[in-house]
């Protein structure tokens, strides 16, 4: 039996901001930016707009792509899941419906089971193995959909040079099938292996303090500043280098591959310069790390299935391709993937 990726699908805000456009409102430059964390632009979601809608169509891009290959209808290719996973730290509401129902019930995904997942931007990483778990422990259950979406923009202190330039909003999803096909010895497909870990003496690196039971809103507060993210950037820059470099070595030493056997490594798209070190530590070639984070920025849990669709539907992947995904985010959380395309 092999977990495999069918389908691919993104949602990217239409509203582009260029270092330039944040230049002209706070204290910094294209220069700048672009020097210390390879970011040129992102996308940012118009007012209005919340996770589900940016998941929903993510969603609906997947699945049309399953309904095309079954040749059925979207609606046919919707109600044959069986689990909706998602990873968001930005869900719709606080707490309770999740995000992943909402985007069941406009999907009309009648037969699936829906839950959100929260692990910062390893959420995805994270959504895979749980989706595959859940398939893979009961034989009537086949497909799962997950997706990654986070509108980062939403709780970011636009005031904070330091993080604001980093962040951008968006969504990517992945179908995943059951098959007859082997996950081990000759022609093994799908998903292959996971690591997932997490440091929690590191919460403080990365944190959105209030709202939650920890600080809660009080009767009569006057609020002057939304809950917004803070970061250590330093400490973050720390753990992320060493949880990339580790978890590369650690899926090539248990899976029994070397870095010729890897078409291409999928880092999260958090900061250029963490993918280049941590690569550069291993002697991986530069052309083996897909980055695309000069348009996008940091996505957060959407990151890596953005690429993944991106990387699908320009071609660059194939069949029968080995890839890595790799991921590092609040928690703190790292993990990834080793598949076969």
């Amino acid at each position: 039996m092999a977990i495999e990726i069918i389908a691919t699908g993104r949602s990217i805000p239409s509203k582009r901001v260029t270092n330039d456009d944040l230049a002209a409102i706070i204290d910094t430059s294209d220069e700048w930016i672009r020097s210390h964390t390879g970011i040129g632009a992102r996308h940012l979601a118009e007012d209005g707009l919340a996770s589900s809608d940016f998941a929903l169509e993510a969603a609906r891009n997947a699945l049309a792509a399953v309904a095309e290959r079954d040749g059925v209808s979207p609606e046919a290719a919707a109600q044959s899941l069986d689990v909706i996973v998602i990873g968001t730290a930005t869900p719709d509401y606080y707490g309770v419906p999740s995000t992943a129902c909402i985007v069941q019930g406009k999907l009309g995904a009648v037969n699936a089971a829906a839950m959100d997942l929260v692990a910062g931007c390893t959420g995805f990483i994270y959504g895979l193995e749980t989706a595959a778990g859940v398939l893979s422990i009961n034989k009537n259950r086949k497909r799962a959909l997950v997706i990654g979406v986070d509108l980062l923009s939403r709780i970011t202190n636009w005031d904070d040079r330091s993080t604001c330039v980093l962040f951008g909003d968006g969504a990517g999803a992945a179908v995943i099938e059951k098959t007859d096909g082997p996950s081990e010895g000759p022609g093994k497909r799908g998903l292959l292996r996971t690591i997932l870990g997490a440091d929690g003496t590191g919460t403080e690196s990365l944190i959105m303090r209030r709202g939650g039971s920890r600080y809660p809103y009080k009767a009569g507060e006057v609020i002057d500043i939304p809950p917004h993210l803070e970061m250590d950037g330093r400490a973050v820059y720390n753990f992320a280098v060493k949880a990339v470099t580790g978890t590369i070595e650690k899926l090539m030493e248990q899976e029994g591959i070397t870095m010729d056997d890897v078409r291409l490594i999928v880092p999260h798209q958090a900061n250029a310069r963490i993918v280049h070190a941590a690569g550069k530590r291993l002697g991986i070639p530069e052309e083996k790390l897909f980055l695309n984070i000069e348009e996008y920025a940091n996505t957060s849990a959407a990151s890596i299935p953005i690429a993944l669709d991106e990387l699908n539907r320009n071609g660059t992947i194939q069949r029968g391709d080995l890839i890595m995904t790799i991921g590092f985010g609040a928690g703190l959380t790292y993990g990834g993937n080793v598949i076969i395309w």
